[in-house]
C-alpha cells in the first residue's frame, strides 16, 4: 500500500448510470483519480444491489457490463483506479459477519438513511434482513481497502457514521487499530443532487425522470424539451421564476458559462425569454458535454470481453488487499488457528 489517501467508492447495479450521478458523484471521482493523490478503489456493488433485487438477478447481472460502461465512459481509468466487482470479493463476506457480532439491530433499525429507503420501497413488515444490514457489509467494503476518504452523496452520512461506529468498537474490543475510519467526502455545494426532469427532487430510474449518460443526442434532446419549468411562466413576455426551474439547476450544474446563466436568469425574472429557447440553450450545453463520453462508451461498447477482462483484472487487486484485511481481521480476534 501506498502512503496516499485510500479512496472506495461505487454504485449499485440496478441499470443505466444517469446524468445526476455524474454530477452527483462520477464527475467528483474522475478529478480525485487524476489528482494523484489518491489510490482509488471502485466498486460496483452487485451483493448490495441484491438486498433488494434477490428475484430478479438477471437485472443485476445485465446492468454490471451498463455500469462498467458508463465509467470508462465518464474517465474512469483503469491504469488509475481499481474498478472491482463486490461479489468477487470473498473476503467481504466474511468482514460483514465479524462486524454484524458487534453492532445491534436496534442501531440499525434507526439508521436515518435506512429507514428513509425501508420507507421508499414499500417494505412493510417484509424487509430483507440483507437489506437491514447493508450498512454493515458497507463498513466491511471501505475497511477492507482501508479506505479513509469515501466520495458519497448528502444522504450517506448516516452510513458514514455507522461504519466510524463498527470501527471504533473493533478497534477497542480487540485492541488492535487495525481498521481505519473512513471519511465521507461531499460533492462541491450546488454539485449535489439534480432533480429530475419532473422537477421531482430526485432523478431515478424507477420514476422515469432521468437522463441517462448513455442516452442517444435525440432521446437526451426530447427529454431536455419535456422538462419541468415554471408553470405560471405562460407567456414569452410573463416573468418567470428562476428558483425551483429546473433548467435553471441544469445551467448551474453543467454550464461553464456562469456569466452566460446569470444573463438568462436575469432575462428570464424580467420577462422576454421563452422556455422553448431557453431549453434549446441548455440541449446545446448537456449534447457538448456528454458528446465525448458518449463517443467514449461507443468505442469501448465494441469490446465487451475487453471490459470483462478489466473488472477481472481489478478483481482479482482488490482480492489481494482484501484478503490481507481480513487475515489482521482474524488474528485480532484470534480464530487464525492453522
Amino acid at each position: 500500500m501506498s502512503n496516499k489517501h485510500i479512496i472506495l467508492t461505487g454504485d449499485r447495479p440496478t441499470g443505466k448510470l444517469h446524468i445526476g450521478h455524474y454530477i452527483g458523484s462520477l464527475k467528483n471521482r474522475v478529478r480525485m483519480q487524476n489528482s494523484g493523490d489518491y489510490e482509488t478503489f471502485i466498486m460496483i456493488a452487485d451483493m448490495q444491489a441484491l438486498t433488494d433485487n434477490a428475484r430478479d438477478p438477471e437485472k443485476i447481472r445485465n446492468s454490471l457490463m451498463q455500469v462498467a460502461l458508463d465509467y470508462l465512459a465518464v474517465g474512469i481509468d483503469p491504469a488509475k483506479s481499481t474498478i472491482l466487482v463486490q461479489s468477487q470479493i470473498p473476503a467481504l463476506t466474511e468482514l460483514t459477519a465479524h462486524y454484524l457480532n458487534i453492532v445491534s439491530v436496534s442501531r440499525l433499525e434507526r439508521n436515518p438513511t435506512v429507514k428513509t429507503e425501508i420507507r421508499q420501497k414499500s417494505f412493510g413488515q417484509s424487509v430483507p434482513a440483507g437489506f437491514l444490514v447493508y450498512p454493515v457489509s458497507q463498513t466491511a467494503d471501505i475497511t477492507a481497502f482501508k479506505a479513509d476518504t469515501v466520495p458519497v452523496g448528502d444522504d450517506q452520512e448516516p452510513m458514514m457514521e455507522q461504519a466510524r461506529e463498527i470501527v471504533r468498537s473493533f478497534n477497542s474490543i480487540y485492541k488492535q487499530d487495525i481498521l481505519v475510519e473512513p471519511k465521507g467526502v461531499f460533492p462541491p455545494k450546488g454539485e449535489g443532487r439534480l432533480p429530475g426532469l419532473d422537477g421531482n427532487a430526485k432523478m431515478s430510474k424507477s420514476l422515469g425522470n432521468a437522463i441517462y449518460i448513455s442516452d442517444d443526442p435525440d432521446t437526451m434532446q426530447k427529454k431536455i424539451m419535456s422538462m419541468y419549468t415554471d408553470p405560471n411562466h405562460i407567456h414569452v413576455e410573463d416573468p418567470g421564476q428562476v428558483k425551483g426551474n429546473t433548467v435553471f439547476t441544469y445551467l448551474d450544474a453543467f454550464d461553464e458559462d456562469t456569466a452566460k446563466v446569470a444573463e438568462l436568469k436575469a432575462q428570464y425574472e424580467k420577462g422576454g425569454l421563452g422556455d422553448v429557447k431557453l431549453k434549446r440553450y441548455l440541449n446545446d450545453v448537456l449534447q457538448a458535454a456528454f458528446d465525448p463520453i458518449r463517443a467514449r462508451r461507443a468505442e469501448f461498447e465494441k469490446d465487451p470481453a475487453a471490459v470483462m477482462e478489466i473488472l477481472k483484472k481489478g478483481s482479482e487487486k482488490a482480492n489481494i488487499v482484501a484478503n490481507q484485511t481480513l487475515q489482521e481481521v482474524r488474528d485480532a480476534i484470534g480464530i487464525n488457528y492453522f
